[in-house]
């Protein structure tokens, strides 16, 4: 195993660099930090190339890091690196790949208008998994999926599911050729989800918290539907109403 003892040594400078969106584009990869994310890395087989330890972390015996290269640091390292209160002991480094997305006409499918809250789009995600969903579009406007606080709240299901960042508009059409059906959300012109029968594959597209999803894209859907409130709230959380969408859609 490598050895770092000071907060100050080059590669420590450059692994910080990743807690930036900048930083994590310039060298294509992101930093995850506590065991429970790093082990879902390890299981799923994410891209990790460096393996970060505090002296006083112990690999678990079922983590197969194979060629992985491991350092051991001190706390004051792992300090520096982590943008947590309480550092669990472990980071890695994992790079960004690009995840093969495939259309299946039968599938479930996720599109995200310029979400901007780092916990609801991670609660998203980790709903999604949890509901099954295929495979997920984030467009422009959306925070940065390898923003720390979204990989947090996924909870480990970023290594589940296809999460990709595109064009929303093309990809509508692409679903829409191949069948699948596009539901926007939106009280303007929509209905109720209670309503819709699902006789095959849908995408559900979901929008900024304050504004919600663009005019633009609402004309391009299929049918719009929204979540019938029954008591004086005036909304809903939108990682609150992606669960009942795709829950009770899968089940119409």
């Amino acid at each position: 195993m490598n050895r770092i003892t000071s907060p100050k040594n080059g590669r420590v400078k450059e692994w910080k660099k990743l807690n930036s969106k900048k930083g994590r584009e310039k060298a294509n990869a992101y930093l995850i930090e506590g065991p429970h994310l790093v082990e879902e890395a390890l299981l799923h087989h994410a891209a990790i190339s460096n393996l970060i330890t505090d002296e006083s972390f112990r690999i678990p015996t079922n983590w197969h890091t194979g060629d992985i290269t491991t350092w051991v640091v001190t706390s004051s390292v792992i300090k520096e690196l982590s943008d947590t209160e309480s550092p669990q002991g472990v980071i890695a480094i994992v790079e960004i790949e690009k995840k093969p997305f495939e259309i299946n006409p039968q599938g479930t499918y996720l599109l995200i208008d310029g979400i901007q809250d780092p916990g609801n789009l991670g609660t998203i995600i980790r709903t999604a998994d949890s509901a099954g969903v295929d495979g997920i579009i984030l467009g422009p406007g959306t925070v940065d999926l390898h923003n720390s606080k979204v990989l947090r709240s996924t909870q480990g299901s970023l290594f589940h599911i296809a999460v990709i960042t595109d064009q929303l508009e093309k990809w509508i059409d692409r679903f829409q050729r191949e069948d699948v059906i596009v539901y926007g959300t939106s009280l303007q012109g929509g209905v109720p989800y209670t309503n819709e029968n699902i006789p095959h594959g849908f995408a559900l597209l979901l929008g900024n918290e304050a504004n919600g999803v663009t005019t633009e894209l609402l004309k391009k859907t299929n049918k719009n539907l929204f979540v019938p409130i029954y008591g004086k709230a005036e909304s809903l959380n939108v990682a609150v109403a992606a669960g009942i969408l795709l829950y009770g859609l899968k089940q119409n």
